[in-house]
């Protein structure tokens, strides 16, 4: 069958890779027990897959099949499977593994496991045709269209810093970053009834945030950041603010302008190390807070707002191509990357 590979840095290919039926034909498929087979409608290329096809993803192991943002259907199911999961139901995946024996998997937060292993990162992900899961990890999808479920997963990310940050209806949160992730934190912000503060560089970006639910925009490559958010808090700076980019520039905007006693939620990996003025961590009593992955009713909440109708999909989704014009659509998001929310593998 076909899958898409990132054999090296600046590389990508489709490849041929064993079949997980028996025949040519579509029988005998010889999966466990628990596991259930699915067949890839849509897979979305997210931010850590240009980052590994960059060169610059310190934690995939190549060569890879990257991709764990799915919109799949049910093929078949093993034994074991329970019967609320059935063939040609729309599913998508919670992408992570946990292995129930570290310390977060001790305290509940299996998002967070020392030994995860993400699909597309540190192993062969969705960019294929086929491909068997346990059943614990596939996530039935309601009414949603498997277009549409290429989008839970990186949303997800942004619903759980939110929660992260114990976000209120009294808290002003800013969301630096307007990538589908930085969204999907918009987006659940603005749920919990916080006053939300969009930041980017990119003005069509910033205009997507306020139509999902942020009350301000801040360009912050042509505005004075210091000056206006000071005047959108009345001089407080925001209660929250949450890091979706990873840069150096924005891990320290996030602690230079968060308010006395706020709440930093980092989400972003900087690839460089980034230098802080420390003064700042004890003065304003900070809690910094880390935010991985998500967790699975973080999923399900993303399903419930997706199911609503109210999301502008059609923004989010910049591009949908086939396995074959999958290796040109990368090459022009690295050449662009601030123009691309989301670009589709269409397996249909």
């Amino acid at each position: 069958m076909k899958a898409i590979q990132i054999p090296a840095t600046g590389q990508m290919t489709v490849v041929d890779i064993p079949s997980l039926y028996s025949s040519p034909t579509g029988g005998g498929w010889e999966g466990a027990p628990n596991e259930v087979l699915l067949r890839m409608q849509y897979v979305g290329f997210c931010g850590s897959d240009l980052s590994t096809y960059l060169g610059k993803n310190p934690m995939v192991n190549m060569p890879v099949i990257p991709g764990h943002e799915v919109g799949a259907v049910i093929e078949q199911v093993g034994e074991q499977v329970p019967e609320g999961l059935k063939p040609g139901m729309v599913v998508t995946v919670n992408p992570y593994t946990n292995c129930g024996k570290c310390a977060s998997c001790r305290n509940g937060r299996v998002n967070a496991c020392q030994h995860n292993e993400t699909l597309g990162v540190q192993r062969n992900g969705a960019m294929r045709e086929l491909m068997a899961l346990p059943w614990e990890k596939v996530i039935p999808a309601g009414q949603l269209s498997p277009r549409t479920c290429a989008l839970i997963e990186p949303m997800s990310v942004g619903f759980h810093a939110v929660s992260r940050a114990q976000v209120t209806d009294i808290d002003v949160v800013m969301v630096i970053g307007c990538g589908m992730v930085g969204m999907g934190a918009i987006v659940r912000a603005a749920q919990r009834g916080a006053t939300v503060i969009a930041a980017d560089i990119d003005d069509q970006k910033l205009a997507l945030a306020q139509q999902m639910g942020a009350a301000y925009a801040v360009n912050t490559l042509s505005e004075d950041v210091h000056a206006r958010l000071l005047d959108i808090t009345s001089g407080f700076g925001p209660d929250v603010i949450i890091e979706a980019v990873g840069s150096p520039i924005t891990y320290q905007m996030a602690v230079n302008e968060v308010a006395f006693t706020g709440r930093v939620i980092c989400i972003g990996y900087a690839k460089t190390e980034v230098s802080f003025q420390t003064k700042f961590f004890v003065q304003k009593e900070l809690d910094i807070r880390g935010s991985r992955n998500a967790q699975p009713s973080d999923f399900r909440a993303v399903i419930r707002y997706l199911e609503r109708a109210t999301c502008p999909i059609d923004q989010l989704i910049s591009r949908v191509v086939k396995l074959e014009e999958a290796a040109q659509a990368m090459q022009q998001w690295a050449e662009q990357p601030g123009k691309v929310f989301r670009i589709l593998v269409d397996f249909t």
